[in-house]
This record gives C-alpha cells, sequence and structure tokens, in this order.
C-alpha cells in the first residue's frame, strides 16, 4: 500500500530576509514507497510525461502518476538488481524496458504490469545498462561475464530487437565492467560505451560489428566512469561523472578534453552554506543554450543546481536547491522542468521529483509568483526508518 503525505506546513520566513542568488524549491508531496525498507535507484519519465517508473531495491519497478503521484501498479520478474529503466519511444509508448544483475533484459506493458519481451544474455551475465535505436532496432548492454574459473569478460551486448537475436559481442575494447552504453544522438548508427577502466570506447554499429573493424575511437578517462550523457546542438559535447566524483566534458568527436574538474566536489561546496557536497546525483542540460548543470548531494538528503562554465573550467553558485524532503542519500533526479522559465512536460509549476536511500519520492514545486522562498515539509517527513544498514552507493552502477 503506498502512503502519501499531502498536509503541508508553511516554513516561517523575515518579511525582511535578505535576497539569495539561488530558488529553493517547495515540497509538494513525498511518498513512501516502501516504508523505509528498501531504496529508490531510478526515476525516468514515459514519452508524454503523464507518468513515471521507479527502480527499487527489492528488484521491482513501481510506476506512479507524475502529475499527481498516485501509484499505478508495479512491474515484477528480475531476481536481482534492477540495473537501468527506461521507457520506449512514441512509437511504442506503453513499453518499459528494464536490465538488471540476472542477466536478463525486460520489456513490460505498462497498461497491464505484465512481461512481453525477454533477452537471457546468460546465468553467468550481469548487465549493468542497456540503450535502444530505434533507427537499426539494435540493442546494446554493458555487461561484465563471469564464467567458472572466475575469469570476468567485460563485454558490450547488442542484439536485433525484432527477432532478439544476438548480433555482436565485443569484448577485446574494455577490461573492467561495462558501466553505460549509449546511442549518440543526432548520429545513424554510433555507440558509446564506458567503463570501470576509464576508457570511453566509440563503435560504428553498422553491417557485420565486431572489435577489430568498428571501433572508431577510444577516450581515456583514466578513472571509473559511472555515468555519461550528451549534450549542446549537435549533441557533440559529452559530460562524464566518475565513481570518485570528479567531472569531465569532452568533444566527443575531436576527442577533446574541455574541461576536467578534479576537484569537482570542493567546487561546488564553495557554492553554497550548506554541508559539503558528498557525491553527484548527475547532469542536467538545456539543450537550446548548450547550459550544463552538475546536481550534488548532501548525505543528509540536500541537493543542489550547480552551474558548469566548461570554457571557463568553473562551477558556479547554487542556482536551486531542495532541501527537507530527504533524511538520506538522494539517487535520483527527474527534472519536469528546467530551471525558471524552462518547461519539460505539461506539469506547470512542478520543477520536478527526487528519489533516495531513505525510500522516498517527493515532488517538488516552482512557484516563480512568489517572492518569498518557502520550504514547504510534511509533519510526518521526519519519520525514519526502524532499521539502517550499511549501503554502498556505487553498486550498482
Amino acid at each position: 500500500m503506498e502512503a502519501t503525505e499531502m498536509e503541508v506546513e508553511h516554513q516561517s520566513e523575515s518579511s525582511n530576509s535578505s535576497p539569495t542568488s539561488f530558488k529553493r524549491f517547495a515540497l509538494k508531496n513525498s511518498i513512501q514507497t516502501n516504508f523505509g525498507d528498501d531504496y529508490v535507484f531510478q526515476i525516468t519519465p514515459k514519452e508524454d510525461w503523464t507518468t513515471m517508473a521507479v527502480s527499487l531495491s527489492n528488484n521491482a519497478v513501481k510506476l506512479y502518476s507524475l502529475s499527481t503521484g498516485q501509484y499505478l501498479g508495479e512491474c515484477r520478474g528480475h531476481t536481482s538488481t534492477v540495473n537501468e529503466i527506461a521507457f520506449a519511444d512514441f512509437s511504442s509508448p506503453h513499453l518499459l524496458q528494464s536490465c538488471s544483475s540476472d542477466g536478463t533484459l525486460r520489456a513490460w506493458d505498462t497498461r497491464t504490469f505484465q512481461q512481453v519481451s525477454f533477452i537471457n544474455a546468460g546465468s553467468s551475465e550481469e548487465i549493468f545498462s542497456f540503450s535502444f535505436s530505434g533507427e537499426s532496432n539494435l540493442l546494446a548492454a554493458g555487461c561484465k561475464s563471469q564464467n567458472s574459473v572466475k575469469c570476468s569478460k567485460l563485454q558490450v551486448l547488442l542484439w536485433d530487437w525484432r527477432n532478439k537475436k544476438q548480433v555482436a559481442c565485443l569484448e577485446e575494447s574494455h577490461i573492467e565492467d561495462v558501466t553505460q552504453v549509449r546511442f549518440i544522438p543526432g548520429t545513424q548508427n554510433k555507440l558509446l560505451s564506458a567503463s570501470v577502466d576509464g576508457l570511453m570506447c566509440i563503435f560504428d554499429t553498422t553491417g557485420d560489428i565486431n572489435d577489430d573493424d568498428h571501433l572508431l575511437s577510444v577516450i581515456n578517462v583514466g578513472t571509473s566512469i559511472g555515468k555519461i550523457g550528451f549534450f549542446g546542438h549537435d549533441y557533440q559535447k559529452l559530460w562524464c561523472l566518475t565513481h570518485i566524483e570528479t567531472l569531465s566534458i569532452w568533444d566527443w568527436k575531436e576527442e577533446k578534453l574541455e574541461a576536467d574538474f578534479q576537484e569537482a566536489r570542493s567546487l561546488a561546496s564553495d557554492g553554497w552554506t550548506r554541508d559539503h557536497v558528498d557525491y553527484f546525483v548527475d547532469c542536467h542540460c538545456l539543450a537550446e543554450d548548450d547550459r550544463l548543470w552538475v546536481i550534488g548531494g548532501t548525505n543528509a538528503g540536500t541537493v543542489g543546481y550547480f552551474p558548469i562554465n566548461y570554457s571557463g573550467r568553473e562551477i558556479g553558485p547554487s542556482e536551486a536547491i531542495l532541501e527537507g524532503g530527504h533524511t538520506g542519500v538522494v539517487r535520483s533526479i527527474l527534472p519536469t522542468s528546467g530551471l525558471p522559465g524552462h518547461s519539460l512536460s505539461p506539469n506547470k509549476g512542478m520543477f520536478g521529483w527526487t528519489g533516495g536511500e531513505d525510500g522516498r519520492l517527493c515532488c517538488w514545486l516552482s512557484d516563480e509568483t512568489s517572492d518569498v522562498n518557502l520550504a514547504w515539509i510534511s509533519s510526518t517527513l521526519a519519520m525514519k526508518p526502524t532499521k539502517t544498514r550499511k549501503r554502498n552507493r556505487h553498486q550498482p552502477y
């Protein structure tokens, strides 16, 4: 049963408070997805922004109304950690895809919450990431294969989604777990893979795909890669977050490093008066003007948006702060708007959703009509789980 806290209390503010350079967002409501026993890995939206899928550490994926937070149902079938989820495009609007450490990729009909497709990479496989190319009907996965003598093979696997036939196994380009795979937007058939070995490899996925003939370029980040994303007018820019919380910006076409923030957490921490930034959750970009923010958080659950000036190699003061909703590490952020004035979804007035290790989903409002910053918080949000356990934030990837 889903418990939703809708009661709000307005935090008092002095009428003569000094203006701030950041915007503090209001907490609309908090959903306790599993009563604190498990936590949220990822939040991803449907193409029409009506529904969001949420992966949890109990191997389930739950569906909610994006505008109201109403619980819709759940998809169960994975027997190990769900490492990534994504909705299909408008051609299959009700299709949700997922990959897991159980070695499977699955597709679900979100109207019935039933599994409708299944690919088994093998019982010895762990699948950390996947990406689908609608143009070529290729499904790519980043994996680790453990054979009977405990010898790992680090692979990028590709299937033809139409017949579920494996068409390629690329196992010579990485020597550690493949944590991310992404088909590069705006290109015909280019795939980027990223790994714990610190390398990003770009492949041509046309024809008979193999390591020798289809590896186009290799970018050496130098440390274990956690998450990547593309941005810019033609998606030529690439941001990269590592497992030791560094940030780098690349021109992937030119294989050129444009900015390297080895002390990114310290630079971000200098940009607000909250606790030290302990980790980075994600990056957020606006394609129309190449702007980029890195999203950092504290172990107490406060999150800030920090603008990146990669040409000047600077991280600026926080431009948005989400505070008062979470009591632990925030794992995922789903922005339903850009920063003020840039709407991504039809849910006007809503800034986005966050999910974390406290098992909560929090919805944040962006009230542009008020000159006073208010933090709204349910009177029961201070309640903590009755039991705690040690968690490793970087596992799974």
